[in-house]
């Protein structure tokens, strides 16, 4: 069985016996009381985190959780138990065990998991969570192979070796972060045929923002109804797909007018509006600024 840590002083990480082509790394307490009261990095910070390659033997019982822990598995699988209800991890799966969640979690002794791993805590890790997508009892979330992911997650491990500098752990702190706003963007759990078709609409779109596209054009192309096409879109990505089309006219405009001199009419006209004053009110709507400003502050 693990070894009963002192809750008010060390991390909860395992006491599995890290091999030579594995890593963990735990913050000195000191340090994490720096980390939470530092201007930069007080809102999220990490505790401890790691590499474990094949992991034979892992394991872990936490009753009284008290910090974040996510773990990104790329290989092999293990058996895990949150609140009592049971769940298997496996390759492409990436786990979130948050602050107060009862847990314990056992590598499969014929196929042990392969993971990288993170201990956090701060005011917002609650949102993070919740950016993230592990909400309404959901703990995993697969998202494949995510060379991405792995790029952050090493980037955790780059402090090694600096010892404990407090530069170097705000970094990590902020690497920290960058890595849990990316899970969304990273986040593939609609499969490779629906991003596909995904990216077909998403290019009929960029080759046509001279057109005017409307909702039963684009729920053809997809073949489905507008309605199912609709709703099928927003699941996917969050948003409504004329919504983004007319953001794309707008990334569009603010390109011209940083890098021509057309007048707003003419690039209007190139992207299908024939009346500016209309065009302009969807521009400020999305960016917050009228296109003269948007010029004006762009280039000054």
């Amino acid at each position: 069985m693990p070894r009963k840590t002192n809750l008010s002083q060390s991390t909860q990480t395992s006491q599995w016996p890290v091999p030579a082509d594995s890593v963990r790394y735990v913050i000195p307490e000191p340090i994490v009381r720096l980390l939470a009261s530092h201007d930069l990095t007080r809102e999220l910070y990490p505790l401890a985190f790691g590499h474990y390659r094949k992991a034979v033997g892992h394991h872990m019982h936490r009753e009284h959780h008290r910090d974040n822990l996510l773990i990104y598995c790329t290989d092999g699988k293990a058996f895990l138990n949150v609140e009592g209800t049971p769940h298997t991890v496996g390759s492409g799966d990436l786990l979130l065990l948050p602050a107060g969640a009862s847990h314990r979690y056992t590598a499969d002794p014929n196929n042990p998991w392969s993971i990288h791993w993170a201990h956090y805590s701060g005011p917002l890790a609650e949102a993070f969570r919740q950016h993230m997508g592990f909400t309404n009892g959901t703990y995993i979330r697969h998202l494949g192979r995510q060379p991405r992911l792995l790029v952050d997650f090493n980037g955790l491990l780059s402090v090694r070796q600096t010892g404990f500098r407090t530069q170097g752990l705000i970094h990590a702190s902020n690497r920290l972060r960058q890595l849990l706003a990316a899970v969304p963007i990273n986040a593939d759990e609609t499969g490779q045929a629906r991003q596909a078709e995904l990216e077909v609409i998403h290019n009929y779109m960029r080759e046509h923002l001279e057109e005017r596209l409307t909702l039963n054009e684009l729920a053809e192309l997809a073949g489905l109804s507008p309605a199912h096409f609709a709703t099928r879109y927003r699941e996917q990505t969050g948003t409504a797909p004329i919504q983004h089309f007319l953001h794309l006219k707008v990334e569009r405009a603010c390109e011209l007018l940083d890098t021509t001199s057309q007048t707003f009419a003419d690039i209007s006209r190139q992207l299908g509006y024939d009346d500016a004053y209309y065009f302009s009110r969807l521009f400020k709507k999305v960016m917050g600024k009228s296109p003269s400003d948007y010029r004006h502050t762009a280039r000054h």
